[in-house]
């Protein structure tokens, strides 16, 4: 994985992103580990105290914006990127986080959520992966796997989930990565060079919920599955994986296989987060148990311009080029106008 530098010219520590407000997740909620990553990662950020932004819409997840000592918003339900990108085209130098959870994301924010990774809008998304509506005493989300018995499906559920990632990518986004609630270091590294990236960065955390899906991601996470089911991306590094490090990644066709490896490193696919074309990114998300194992880190990062200079940048040009240098300088022009 990519480490970056400290760059951090303001002497915050994680304490200074600490609040006062009594957290109140469940005991043994993966949000207590995404919430200390953050206030870590937020003190490496070469960014005053102040341009820091929190926001977030409804669910366990969105109670973060209380216990960041950042300005934030809680927002409503689905909406969090909508005023997100708002703020952030209002005030570019802001260093603008979403906070949402599958179901707030997926469902009610989805459209928020697609059209912010078709603009290449400059935030940081991180989403709380737990499969479930938790808050609301465990309904179906949209990333339910089928079969899953739940409060709104008690006989399993029969529709198909979002793959968030396959989301993501497809809807243009150029920055996705994924990552376990219990890789403290993977999840600060992933959100350091989310920080670093211009554009959308989304970030989706296999969270677990300790009482409506406890144990949803075991195969994947668990210590003694892990390594096995676990392939960590690192760029331009080979796709190996395997608790003796055995197993690698190779093309058959159009589709990735799991490869047993036998001369070293020459069977396996080498990751290339860069690449412009997402095909391979795609493929990389789609994997899944128990014939693959899941893709983790840094999937996709690509250059591409983002919204806000987009917009400032056409500001800018109406600005140098308009004849009217103010609202009312328009409406004293005339009756009617031409905007060509």
């Amino acid at each position: 994985m990519q480490t970056d530098a400290k760059e951090n010219k303001t002497d915050l520590t994680k304490k200074d992103f600490v609040s006062d407000q009594t957290v109140r997740w469940c005991p043994g909620c993966g949000d207590y580990m995404i919430l200390a990553i953050m206030q870590k990662a937020f003190a490496r950020m070469d960014h005053a105290k102040e341009e820091h932004l929190s926001v977030s819409g409804i669910g366990c997840s969105s109670r973060i914006t209380y216990y960041l000592d950042t300005y934030g918003v809680h927002s409503i339900h689905g909406r969090a990127i909508a005023v997100a990108t708002g703020a952030k085209l209002a005030n570019p130098g802001l260093n603008v986080w979403v906070f949402t959870g599958d179901g707030d994301c997926m469902a009610i924010g989805g459209n928020h959520f697609i059209h912010a990774c078709r603009r290449n809008a400059d935030l940081n998304i991180i989403i709380f992966n737990n499969k479930i509506y938790g808050m609301t005493k465990g309904q179906s989300s949209p990333t339910t796997p089928v079969g899953l018995k739940t409060k709104t499906a008690p006989e399993g559920s029969h529709e198909n989930p979002f793959n968030i990632g396959e989301v993501a990518i497809g809807s243009g986004a150029t920055f996705f990565a994924r990552v376990p609630d219990n890789n403290p270091k993977l999840l600060e590294d992933i959100m350091m060079q989310a920080y670093h990236h211009k554009g959308t960065s989304v970030i989706e955390v296999l969270q677990n919920c300790v009482i409506f899906t406890d144990g949803i991601h075991e195969q994947i996470t668990g210590r003694d599955t892990k390594d096995d089911n676990q392939l960590v991306l690192e760029h331009g590094k080979p796709m190996i994986f395997g608790k003796d490090q055995n197993y690698g990644i190779k093309l058959n066709g159009m589709r990735l296989e799991k490869s047993a490896l036998k001369n070293g490193t020459d069977a396996s696919l080498v990751h290339d987060e860069g690449e412009k074309d997402p095909a391979m990114h795609l493929a990389l998300t789609r994997m899944q148990l128990p014939g693959h194992p899941v893709a983790m880190g840094v999937i996709r990062k690509v250059e591409a311009q983002n919204y806000s200079e987009k917009v400032h940048e056409a500001i800018a040009f109406e600005r140098e080029t308009s004849t009217f240098k103010g609202v009312n300088d328009l409406f004293r022009s005339g009756n009617t106008w031409e905007i060509g």
